[in-house]
């Protein structure tokens, strides 16, 4: 079982209100909002669930691959996951919002919990020796607290999803009940999508989902934003 402490930092470090930046971000809700892709609830919830699953594939991979390294004790792996991470993001604004969430919450683990990783880590940052990716970030965050890879993916995928829904009370008419049920509901998918993750290598790391591509592309011109993607 997982201890009580173990369970609170669990929970500090997977809080959606983590102040790494997320609020400023919808991953590609936004886009998808203006252009009328989504328009209901039913909408809004497949297109969640592409996110998750998009997330699970590439950024999920990476993470768990970068929080073996770190257990081994091995940075040039956790490197070649967080460059893997970088050279996957297609456009712009989501490689704007890895890096600065990833940054923020490398300092925030030397602040908080220092470590000589850590610091080796934020220190490569800085250098732009490593591009410094939020999941690598996440991933370092939970193996220097003793936490597992499965806590880390899960705070990980919990967070894309509540970054959404948190994004979507802003921007489009609907209840902060339907916002929770479809969280329950998209959450049911992270055991499946830890258990593929779990077996893949950074080289089986891909994603499909080209229209969120072309969103965000079209983002990047909008007159009219409230994220940042």
């Amino acid at each position: 079982m997982t201890s009580i402490t173990d369970l609170m930092r669990l929970l500090q470090f997977g809080d959606s209100m983590l102040p790494v930046g997320a609020f400023a971000f919808s991953n590609g809700l936004e886009a998808a909002i203006q252009q009328r892709v989504i328009d209901d609830i039913d909408s809004l919830t497949q297109f969640v669930r592409t996110g998750l699953g998009v997330a699970a594939t590439t950024d999920g991979i990476a993470l768990i691959e970068a929080h073996r390294g770190a257990l081994a004790g091995d940075v040039d792996r956790i490197a070649r996951a967080d460059h893997a991470v970088a050279q996957r993001k297609l456009n712009e604004e989501m490689r704007t919002m890895t890096l600065r969430m990833g940054r923020k919450i490398a300092e925030l683990l030397v602040h908080v919990a220092p470590t000589p990783l850590a610091q080796e880590w934020l220190t490569r940052i800085a250098r732009h020796a490593t591009p410094g990716t939020f999941p690598v970030g996440l991933a370092l965050v939970f193996a220097t607290q003793g936490l597992s890879e499965g806590h880390a993916f899960t705070a990980h995928q919990y967070g894309v999803a509540t970054m959404m829904l948190s994004a979507s009370l802003r921007l489009m008419k609907i209840s902060y009940l339907d916002g929770q049920a479809i969280l329950r509901e998209v959450n049911a998918l992270a055991d499946d999508a830890y258990r593929r993750s779990a077996a893949a290598t950074v080289d089986d790391m891909a994603a499909f989902a080209p229209l969120a591509d072309i969103l965000a592309a079209i983002h990047v011109k909008s007159h009219v934003r409230m994220f940042m993607n």
